[in-house]
């Protein structure tokens, strides 16, 4: 086995590692070298597919995509792996940029790659939670899950969407794990780069609709 497969395979483990033990794996990221960052490329990539998935599917117009069609399960898989696709890249960079400029607000010698995959790694929970709810939830619900008034709602409904909320409270606890052990801050500062990293992302945010406001009111 070469030296790089051998390093994707611990990469690999790492993705599942990271639930369970955060510290070793946001610490491995320190190693910011072209070699290490292609080694874990591949499971970047997977965190960052499932997870913007699982993030679109927690959008309230999921629960509508079905109202006015008469779409089938296949077109909704269609539909939420691309948007989910989509959503993921959004936040992997945007979400990196946020990271970087706290972290840098911080102190910390950050570069925008490793903020990236400090979000990807934070975002196993939310990944995580694509594999565990929603094969439960399909197999309760089908796709009532996309229709307005469907029998997913009520108190099972409910707990399902407080239990996406608990995975979406873990990824955010890793991404206080990354700050305090990628770059080594203080809690005091990872507070303030947490602070920061808020705003901007909210910044991007709004500089973001604004310039797609433009865009289709000079279409």
């Amino acid at each position: 086995m070469s030296l790089a497969s051998t390093a994707e395979r611990a990469w690999w483990l790492r993705a599942l590692l990271v639930l369970q033990s955060p510290r070793p794996v946001f610490a491995a990221l320190r190693d910011d070298s072209r070699e290490a960052a292609e080694a874990r490329q591949e499971p970047i990539t997977a965190l960052v597919l499932l997870a913007g998935v699982a993030a679109f599917l927690m959008e309230p117009v999921t629960g509508r995509l079905l109202d006015e069609s008469d779409a089938d399960a296949v077109l909704v898989a269609v539909v939420a792996f691309l948007a989910g696709a989509f959503s993921g890249l959004v936040g992997y960079w945007i979400g990196g940029a946020a990271v970087l400029a706290g972290a840098r607000g911080a102190g910390a010698a950050a570069s925008y790659r490793g903020a990236r995959h400090a979000v990807a790694f934070a975002a196993a929970p939310i990944a995580l939670s694509l594999l565990v709810l929603w094969p439960v939830r399909l197999s309760l619900y089908g796709l009532d899950l996309f229709r307005t008034g469907g029998s997913d709602g009520g108190g099972a409904g409910r707990a399902f969407d407080l239990a996406e909320w608990v995975f979406g409270v873990w990824a955010l606890a890793l991404l206080v794990v990354a700050l305090r052990i990628l770059y080594r801050l203080a809690w005091v500062r990872v507070a303030g780069a947490l602070a920061v990293s808020v705003a901007a992302l909210f910044g991007l945010l709004i500089v973001m609709a604004v310039f797609f406001q433009g865009i289709g009111g000079g279409a």
